[in-house]
């Protein structure tokens, strides 16, 4: 296995501060893209639970940056290279990160702009946020407990890739894609729109065939895995599956 990388690390390895800065320009351009958006299709400014979402995004990045930069910055270099072959997988993460996301935003602007849903309480779309954040911090805690917790799905042999079972791993195999499940359900009740619960189904649709398609490749890939499954029986929910 290889060291941790230590702070001193950090000031000293050029490549890895350009990498890291490379990871919070791309995370700054996608909140500004989302937040431009989401008010573009609403077509208005002036809406609370519009900016709490893009507060939220705020916070999750931040949360990453003090959770990871300390610990595991090499990760966040790593994920914004997001290197690993164009497969399936490359497929499914865009759908995941960007395309599903965006969708999802674009109905819930023009669902607050037009008023195609039924109102939903203060109280549901504030739950509907405390569920998306909760899922974020799952997933924030699921990297923190995984240095090879990347973006695009390989496994990294010469890097000392192993089997992570620390943290939520005790729990499921895949806490990550839990957190993005619940972020992702969550999200359109905060934004008070059930249309755009429809292109957030998708997104969980191609979340849980993501799962089941790493699930498969890291038991014949990575060695311990198989006897991990055995440990910890449940892929992705909790005493259910």
């Amino acid at each position: 296995m290889t060291a941790e990388p230590s702070k001193e690390h950090l000031r000293q390895d050029p490549t890895l501060k350009q990498g890291l800065a490379r990871w919070g320009i791309q995370v700054a351009v996608m909140i500004l893209i989302q937040a431009a958006v989401l008010f573009l299709a609403a077509g208005r400014l002036d809406w609370t639970m519009g900016w709490a979402y893009t507060g939220l995004l705020v916070l999750n990045q931040l949360v990453t940056a003090l959770a990871l930069i300390p610990t595991h910055p090499e990760l966040l270099a790593e994920r914004a290279r997001n290197e690993g072959p164009r497969d399936l997988d490359r497929v499914l993460a865009a759908i995941m990160f960007l395309y599903g996301p965006l969708v999802i935003l674009i109905v819930a602007g023009l669902d607050h702009r037009f008023g195609w849903s039924p109102a939903l309480s203060p109280g549901v779309q504030v739950g509907g946020l405390i569920v998306a954040l909760l899922g974020s911090l799952w997933t924030i805690w699921a990297m923190a407990a995984n240095r090879h917790f990347y973006g695009v799905f390989h496994i990294e042999r010469e890097q000392g890739h192993t089997v992570a079972t620390a943290g939520p791993y005790r729990v499921i195999r895949h806490p990550g894609y839990l957190g993005a499940i619940a972020f992702v359900l969550g999200v359109p009740i905060a934004l008070g729109s059930l249309w755009a619960l429809i292109p957030a189904v998708l997104v969980v649709v191609a979340i849980v065939i993501r799962t089941a398609l790493e699930d498969r490749a890291l038991r014949t890939g990575l060695d311990g895995y198989e006897a991990y499954c055995r440990q910890t029986g449940c892929r992705l929910v909790p005493g259910v599956w």
